[in-house]
């Protein structure tokens, strides 16, 4: 049975305690997902959870729930005791029975932080994505609060699965689309196109090395590099390959669609 990292069990418990303090009786489960459980955590890894409500919250409470979080959360790569969270929120009649493509309530990360301190907040909105975390999270996950994931939440069928990584990768079609997050999507590509040959979902690290093994070698630069400074093992200097990671994003599309696209 997989259990909480110890490194990151005090930062839980403060997050679960904002959590408490703002959601209340409407609280009905809480699941730690991710990188902490798949592969371990990484400088750069996000501390990824996914909260269940029984109904949507009000705009004051969404408002202060973001703005609390940010007390319990640090950038990516931060010195000290906190990690970066990733905090979705849910309402359960919105997924069970599952509908594709779904509805969140809320969504908390550090890429948010000067949004949320000059007072922008993300309304509640339909997200394609939540058939991927929803996939990843029945698959491994750890219960804080509430039944285990696969108890508490329907299978996605494969179709919505597929659709799901198709509308992911079809958001990135040139330079703009990735500028200054070269590395991430790289690396989201490369566990894409695992999760298009495969059916399963695979840590960053897992995904880098299988893609590279299927990779022509032109564009595995690339995806070493993406992969190498994830795990702290080299500079990130993606930003300065621009070319080369357009070659990259445009091979590693083709291979995804080509895979969920063709008739089987």
């Amino acid at each position: 049975m997989s259990r909480v990292p110890d490194g990151i069990a005090e930062q839980l418990a403060a997050t679960r305690a904002v959590l408490e303090r703002h959601l209340g009786d409407a609280l009905q489960a809480l699941h730690l997902f991710g990188s902490a459980l798949d592969g371990g955590l990484q400088s750069f890894s996000d501390v990824d959870l996914l909260v269940t409500v029984g109904a949507p919250l009000a705009e004051p409470v969404r408002r202060a729930l973001m703005v609390d979080l940010l007390s319990v959360s640090a950038p990516p790569g931060s010195e000290g005791p906190l990690r970066a969270l990733e905090v979705t929120v849910l309402v359960r009649g919105d997924v069970v029975p599952w509908r594709h493509p779904a509805r969140r309530e809320l969504q908390f990360g550090e890429w948010l932080r000067d949004d949320l301190q000059a007072g922008t907040f993300e309304p509640a909105l339909v997200d394609h994505d939540l058939a991927i975390l929803l996939s990843k999270l029945r698959q491994h996950s750890v219960a804080l609060v509430g039944p285990p994931a696969a108890e508490w939440f329907e299978a996605v069928p494969p179709a919505d699965f597929a659709q799901a990584l198709l509308d992911t990768v079809a958001q990135w079609n040139d330079a703009p689309d990735w500028a200054g997050d070269e590395r991430n999507v790289v690396l989201a590509l490369a566990r894409i196109w695992f999760s298009a040959l495969t059916g399963g979902i695979a840590p960053k690290q897992v995904a880098a090395d299988w893609a590279l093994e299927r990779l022509p070698p032109e564009h595995r630069p690339v995806l070493v590099n993406a992969r190498d400074a994830y795990l702290g093992l080299a500079a990130d200097d993606l930003a300065s390959r621009a070319g080369n990671v357009a070659a990259f994003v445009r091979h590693a599309r083709a291979e995804i669609e080509g895979a969920l696209l063709r008739p089987r």
